[in-house]
């Protein structure tokens, strides 16, 4: 029986051993506590929705299964010394997690009692970006980051092509901290705020209109509120009473305003009249089943028994409330993975013992880490929506709407969202589309701005503060068709100053300005000093022939050019005389050698090919060797008669004409350019050829040509020479480099073309080796940039800007364009040569031909003339008769006269022999009669 006994007993014992490890014990009660200002815009609104969430809590048993949230909120009464003491008493009485603080300033000191005692710290309205987990890894954010919010102010100020605006801020670390992230933000779209005015956190009414008085005076007119909502409202207030909610304003302002209009709405008729056409944010929650049923509830939560009335609900009472339930669902998971309640005193604080602050009574939560993982892994869906967190332990899904205050309510513009930027479709819409980072989809409905106008704002005035400004004009001593003073007066002329007088007087505003000279009138200004007396705030511009370079862009704005230009060689010319053989040009020696073995080598392959079979090639050897010359040669023309039969003949010719073709196209554009070429030549052919040169180069005094050719080029300082008048280019030029003149001349494309308009021994030779313009420099980010340059545009496309340059710059005493024609044109020399030979080979023909004509009219008439007639005046009738004769009639009568000739001398010779004969029997019949017997 006893060993039985203690059997059971053991069974008994390590049963209830395994059970005790199996289902840890879930306390009755958990202690959080929470901070904020019961009395402030969102506290008050904070503390009905978190006392609702917990009481919500405690009655649903599915959550904490028995667990009740035991609930101690502490006033602030609007200052950060109690937040920071109440957080810490908290602490002392072994709180497992604090709701709050309300204020960033707050929860920056807080954090780190809750990073040395893993107490976890959930903020619903601490949106001071640098809270940043990596620094404080116990403070959560339940809501939005403000560098979000920033992000939206920045892409609407882009998104209607502000580029300034100003800052007004509580100067504290949430209102510093969110101007710091709002200046990153426009920087990144090039943009930037011009102004910052920040101001107490507890600033009065004068301190708040001098900070005001101050804005006014600057140029920007876009302004960006962020402070809390009681100091917004008398930020409001003042810019009303000071004139700064007229037209041409922009007013935006962060979800303050927001906040302010959801809690208090509606506000009274003097503060709804100081916020029309304000633009502000609110944080964007999307609308669902909880949501609504906790909006129904807000009346009844809301209502004071003493005055009937109640308060609105914000978006910053929907994060309290959905923080409460993001606290009890990290408690749940705590206990599944057998979280303990637990507290030990930390070593730290034992040198602390002494003091009266008690500060040894706080004591290190155990399960702090374990709490703050689970607080960090819960993912639900909450009265705002999706409620999780992303790695970098911001909320899922920041999106805000745009509102626009228009009379006694608001009206919604549009929607941003980190996702796709700018939109008039709620953001839940667009989760499922892939991010837009370039903004080509943003759009926003049309906005109502302050001054009841629909017309989008410029954003900035010139500066209303009496002071005019300061325009910077180089006094030039040459080439003053560009600009000039006039003499005796303070007024100046040219194409430069009428350029900008057309420009400004485009702009839809009146700008005040005073010209002043720059130079001592004797030497050409430097651009680029002028430039520099713009940064050091001399000018606050410069107007004139001012060249656009790299450097000079580091110190100063640029307009849109007015004026192309870059940097010409300008050197002496000389006529090129033709040369008489120019036709021989296109080929070289060897080509013409292969020519001359090839053509007749075609002809002989062709005559074999075909001799046997092809009449044309056959007969005399004299007649074949003509006839293969003749087929060679003809191929160049379409003259040749002789036909081919054969198969081989008739391929190889194709073949040759192809050939020929090929080479004779070649020929006549060859010969073409070589003739049409420019007949203007000099020894220096461009830049390149300048550099490889050791003359000296001449520059004008005061042009950046001096810095470009010594810093890019290389050239040495002692082969410049500088020069001031058009007149000294001339002589430079027309003296040489041997006579202390120039090789060539350097200079600005602009100022080229008019000194070569009144000098025309002198060309610009090569291309243009930089590529730069005239602008008009302005100090940097100026507005007036923007403006300019769009008039400059204007002026280009309605064709002032072109009047305005043949007024002053379309004068010539060198017709450029005759020269250009007389150049093109081809001259008799370039032929000569051809004439020449063809002139001797019709000579030549001509004396053979009248040599054989004359031969052969001694020939045919050789009879003795008639002895009435004159002798000369006989020959010449009959030559000129033969000469009128056909070849074959000659040919025919000559033949005859052969004959005839021919006849006769038969004749004669018969009747010589009869005579013989007769001579002959009479001298026997008179031997026979003296002779006799």
């Amino acid at each position: 029986m006893k060993l039985l006994f203690y059997v059971l007993v053991l069974l008994a014992f390590f049963n209830g051993y395994g059970v005790s490890k199996s289902t840890p014990t879930r306390p009755d009660a958990v202690s959080i506590g929470s901070v904020f200002s019961f009395d402030s815009i969102i506290g008050k609104v904070a503390k009905v929705a978190i006392e609702a969430a917990v009481a919500d809590v405690n009655a649903n048993s599915d959550v904490l299964r028995g667990t009740k949230l035991n609930l101690t909120l502490q006033d602030t009464n609007f200052s950060g010394f109690l937040g920071i003491m109440d957080a810490i008493r908290f602490m002392e009485k072994e709180t497992v997690a604090i709701i709050g603080p309300q204020s960033s300033v707050t929860a920056h000191v807080v954090s780190y009692f809750a990073n040395e005692l893993q107490i976890p710290l959930l903020s619903f309205s601490s949106t001071d970006p640098t809270l940043s987990p990596l620094q404080f890894p116990f403070f959560v954010r339940t809501s939005l980051n403000d560098l979000f919010q920033m992000a939206a102010i920045a892409d609407i100020i882009n998104y209607y092509g502000w580029r300034e605006v100003i800052a007004i801020y509580v100067d504290d670390d949430y209102g510093r901290n969110g101007i710091a992230a709002l200046s990153d933000q426009l920087s990144a779209r090039s943009c930037k705020i011009s102004y910052r005015a920040p101001l107490k956190s507890r600033a009065n009414m004068d301190e708040i209109r001098d900070a005001l008085v101050q804005v006014a005076l600057t140029e920007s007119r876009i302004l960006v509120v962020h402070t809390y909502p009681e100091m917004g409202i008398d930020i409001m207030a003042t810019a009303q009473y000071l004139g700064m909610m007229n037209e041409g304003y922009v007013w935006l302002a962060t979800n303050w305003l927001s906040t302010l209009l959801d809690t208090n709405a509606p506000l009274s008729s003097e503060a709804t009249k100081n916020i029309q056409g304000v633009i502000t944010l609110r944080i964007y929650t999307a609308e669902s089943k909880s949501k609504k049923n906790f909006i129904s509830r807000w009346n009844n939560l809301t209502r004071k028994e003493e005055t009937g009335t109640s308060i609105g609900l914000s978006t910053y009472g929907l994060y309290a409330y959905d923080t409460v339930w993001l606290l009890a669902h990290a408690f749940d998971t705590f206990f599944e993975r057998e979280g303990n309640i637990s507290f030990s005193s930390d070593p730290k604080l034992k040198v602390l013992q002494r003091g009266t602050l008690n500060l040894n009574a706080m004591r290190i939560f155990n399960g702090g880490n374990l709490l703050l993982d689970s607080i960090l892994k819960v993912n639900m869906t909450g009265v705002t929506g999706p409620f999780s967190f992303t790695s970098d332990r911001n909320l899922v899904l920041p999106a805000f709407e745009v509102i626009n205050v228009i009379g006694s309510g608001t009206r919604k513009v549009g929607y941003w969202s980190n996702n796709s930027g700018l939109s008039v479709q709620p953001p839940d819409t667009l989760y499922t589309n892939p991010p837009d980072p370039s903004g080509s989809n943003k759009k926003l409905y049309p906005v109502i701005w302050p001054g009841e106008t629909t017309l989008k704002p410029r954003g900035w005035v010139f500066p209303h503060n009496g002071r005019h400004l300061t325009i910077g004009i180089p006094n030039r001593v040459g080439f003053l068709d560009f600009v000039a003073q006039v003499p005796g007066t303070d007024m100046f002329k040219g194409y430069c100053i009428d350029v900008f007088f057309a420009a400004i007087s485009l702009l839809p505003y009146a700008v005040p300005y005073k010209m002043i000279s720059y130079g001592d009138g004797q030497n050409n200004p430097s651009g680029t000093e002028l430039i520099r007396l713009i940064t050091s705030g001399v000018f606050d511009a410069a107007i004139g022939d001012i060249a656009i370079t790299t450097n000079r862009t580091r110190m100063a704005d640029f307009t849109q050019p007015f004026v192309e230009s870059g940097l010409v060689v300008v050197a002496p010319i000389m006529k090129v005389h033709s040369n008489a053989l120019a036709f021989l040009q296109p080929f070289d020696r060897k080509m013409w050698a292969i020519m001359a073995i090839f053509f007749p080598l075609m002809g002989v392959v062709v005559w074999i090919l075909e001799h046997r079979i092809n009449d044309n090639f056959r007969g005399p050897p004299r007649k074949q060797f003509i006839t293969i010359l003749w087929f060679s040669f003809s191929t160049l023309f379409p003259a040749h008669r002789e036909n081919t039969f054969s198969t081989l003949g008739r391929l190889l010719v194709i073949l040759w004409l192809f050939v020929v073709l090929i080479i004779n196209s070649s020929y006549t554009a060859s010969l073409t350019s070589i003739l049409t070429v420019q007949q203007l030549s000099s020894p220096i052919k461009g830049i390149e050829s300048l550099l490889n040169s050791k003359d000296s180069i001449g520059y004008q005094l005061g042009s950046y040509a001096r810095d470009y050719l010594i810093e890019e080029l290389g050239i040495h300082e002692s082969r410049l020479v500088p020069l001031n008048l058009p007149e000294d280019y001339a002589k430079a030029l027309r003296d040489g480099p041997q006579n202390g003149g120039v090789a060539a001349l350097i200079d600005e494309r602009a100022y080229a073309e008019v000194f070569l308009s009144t000098h025309c021994e002198f060309s610009i030779v090569g291309k243009e080796f930089t590529k730069n313009g005239w602008g008009f420099a302005f100090q940097r980010d100026s507005q007036l940039v923007v403006d300019m340059s769009t008039a400059i545009l204007k002026l280009s496309e309605n064709g002032d800007l072109q009047r305005i340059h043949d007024k002053w710059l379309l004068r010539s005493a060198c017709s450029l364009q005759g020269a250009k024609l007389e150049a093109d044109r081809l001259s008799v020399t370039s032929f000569q040569g051809l004439f020449l030979m063809c002139g001797l080979a019709c000579l030549l023909a001509l004396l053979i031909y009248f040599i054989k004509m004359i031969c052969q009219f001694k020939r045919l008439n050789s009879e003795p003339e008639s002895p009435g007639e004159s002798s000369q005046s006989q020959r010449l009738r009959k030559f000129f008769s033969f000469f009128n004769e056909r070849e074959e009639e000659v040919k025919a009568r000559s033949i005859r006269r052969q004959m005839e000739c021919a006849s006769t001398r038969s004749v004669d010779r018969n009747e010589s022999t009869t005579n013989s004969m007769k001579q002959t029997e009479t001298s026997s019949n008179k031997s026979t009669s003296f002779g006799g017997p």
